[in-house]
């Protein structure tokens, strides 16, 4: 009978010892989370506050740029769980281009994204990147160096106007286009007008090979090439096809004088007060959208460049005889313009850079 008790109590206590404490431990002493539930110290919704971030651009919906645009949305919107939603307003929606750089100095617009023409009034050491004939006639070695050390001091120099440089965006080669007159060398632009945007840099480009450049607004470039204001204009493929300035020119002419490079850039103090989470965020959403941007824009160039062609326009590449005669009116014109001490020091670090990758 003691026996049978002792039993007895024994499989009592070993029912009590499973009810109590033989559940699943698997998460015990672990960072793994149960199932449904977020992870410690991973992104998820409980790290960020909610915030709505303004990003504007000029392109329309169809260009590479808008496509990085939509990517860097998708990221950022993914890594925060929603918590942090991007509003993208392409085509120029939030005013001119100058307009928007303003309004990103002002801590209207958060980021946005804008050519490096458009940004020198306000930080005029960027406008290196403009300079006629510095830059390679190769895409992949153009980002290389943007995307190396010496670009990313360039980059830098963004702080001097309140903006946080995010990255180097693509636009593309720029190519001349005109009405009546072909253009063979510099002194084909003498008596001819050309659109530029608002950058003293391009204007004095013009001035050295002879011509007159006028500043017009983006919005206004397609009327005032078909009312004959100006005689030509100045942008790469995407953008002449994409706005139909091939309607109005007779002329395109791919001259490889220039990139049309585009800054991701934000408002400084905004960018600043971010935690650390979100900045990371935003690095890692720029660099996906730049490549996108930059797949995509390597995806339709030749279409567009068919498509022009195919319009009947005078479609014609630079020799590259025709090529030397302008680097060689041009170079003089880098050391005139970009010439504080400061300023000269980055160029010459950008002439060895370039250098290295084209093997020069």
């Amino acid at each position: 009978m003691k026996k049978l008790l002792v039993l007895l109590m024994s499989v009592l206590f070993l029912l009590v010892i499973a009810a109590c404490g033989g559940s699943d431990n698997t998460n015990e002493g672990t960072d793994e989370a149960a199932p449904g539930e977020e992870a410690a110290g991973e992104t998820g919704d409980a790290e960020f506050e909610e915030l709505v971030i303004t990003f504007s651009h000029n392109q329309p919906i169809e260009s590479p740029e808008h496509v990085g645009a939509e990517k860097f949305k998708e990221v950022v919107e993914e890594q925060t769980g929603g918590k942090v939603t991007v509003d993208v307003y392409p085509a120029s929606q939030l005013g001119s281009l100058r307009e928007q750089v303003e309004g990103t100095q002002m801590g209207e617009i958060d980021i946005t994204m804008q050519p490096t023409a458009v940004v020198s009034p306000f930080v005029d050491d960027i406008k290196v990147i403009d300079l006629p004939y510095l830059w390679p006639a190769d895409a992949e070695q153009t980002y290389e160096v943007l995307d190396g050390e010496v670009g990313q001091e360039v980059l830098a120099t963004l702080g001097q106007g309140g903006f946080e440089g995010l990255g180097y965006w693509p636009g593309g080669f720029k190519l001349f286009t005109t009405g009546n007159k072909e253009i063979h060398e510099p002194s084909d632009f003498q008596g001819l007008t050309m659109r530029v945007m608002e950058s003293p840099l391009l204007i004095e480009q013009y001035a050295t090979w002879g011509g007159n450049a006028i500043p017009v607004p983006y919005a206004e470039v397609y009327n005032s090439l078909q009312q004959g204001v100006v005689d030509g204009q100045e942008n790469p493929l995407q953008t002449i096809y994409l706005n139909n300035y091939h309607e109005v020119q007779d002329n395109i002419i791919e001259s490889y004088h220039g990139t049309m490079t585009y800054v991701l850039m934000a408002n400084q103090a905004w960018f600043g007060g971010l935690s650390d989470e979100l900045k990371q965020v935003i690095a890692q959403a720029e660099e996906e959208g730049r490549t996108a941007a930059r797949e995509a824009l390597s995806e339709v160039e030749d279409e567009y460049r068919q498509a022009i062609i195919e319009s009947g326009a005078n479609y014609y590449e630079f020799t590259e005889e025709e090529i030397e005669s302008f680097r060689e009116a041009s170079l003089p014109m880098h050391e005139e313009v970009y010439n504080t001490p400061e300023q000269l020091e980055l160029l010459h670090k950008l002439y060895e850079a370039i250098d290295q990758v084209t093997g020069n």
